[in-house]
């Protein structure tokens, strides 16, 4: 019985981010947008992500990418951040529009945060792994240098398939030498109020502690740089 739920509830979070995914990209909210109001010339980072960072069902400038924007601003960094993420996203999806994102933007940095719908579909590891690395290496080809993200997934296709995503991250992040975020929802996976009535995206309260995971690793690398505002 419980394996039968666990098949249900992927299905409908399977359909939920296929359309989701749809109507993002019929929608101006699901393209790039560009938070600080920067200058034209400042550095620029790409979060190219999925729902996680695409502020689904949150109010528009409330999500930790917002935050950040913020937080380089406090800290006098010139840096403006572009948001290219899309709810539903797979890395598949990433890796497909990732060329005429990285020539259009031209970024210096970029935050790679996908793999959530990967895993939660139950795609091979093997091939989530390919693609983030193809995008990496893209970025990198482009002079953008790359932050990973890592995510966790529910072991609904068992602990081993589970250990085995979970690792995708690490193992990129020490191959290519990136910076990486080992999880981006850590302390806050177990909390339920942390988290939409739909159980799978965090909330507005839950984007702090996104901010905090992921802050500390950027700022401590050497991404940014020492340039900052006189």
């Amino acid at each position: 019985m419980t394996r039968r739920l666990n098949q249900l509830a992927l299905l409908i979070v399977t359909i939920l981010t296929t359309l989701t995914s749809l109507f993002a990209q019929a929608s101006p909210t699901g393209l790039a947008t560009a938070t600080g109001g920067a200058q034209s010339n400042a550095p620029l980072i790409l979060v190219f992500g999925d729902s996680l960072s695409a502020e689904y069902g949150l109010k528009r400038g409330s999500g930790w990418v917002a935050l950040m924007q913020d937080q380089l601003k406090k800290e006098g960094f010139p840096h403006r951040i572009m948001n290219a993420s899309i709810s539903g996203e797979t890395t598949a999806g990433g890796l497909s529009r990732l060329p005429a994102t990285l020539k259009k933007y031209k970024p210096n940095i970029m935050i790679l945060e996908l793999g959530a719908n990967d895993g939660l579909r139950g795609l091979p590891v093997a091939q989530t792994e390919r693609n983030l690395r193809s995008m990496i290496s893209l970025a990198d080809s482009a002079g953008a240098k790359s932050l990973i993200v890592g995510i966790r997934v529910p072991p609904n296709y068992g602990g081993l398939y589970a250990k085995q995503f979970d690792g995708i991250f690490s193992s990129i992040a020490q191959s290519v030498n990136a910076p990486l975020v080992p999880f981006m929802l850590a302390g806050i996976a177990d909390n339920p109020k942390m988290f939409q009535s739909d159980g799978i995206h965090p909330n507005e309260q839950a984007q702090r502690a996104i901010f905090a995971n992921i802050w500390p690793t950027l700022v401590s690398s050497e991404l940014l740089g020492q340039q900052k505002r006189p």
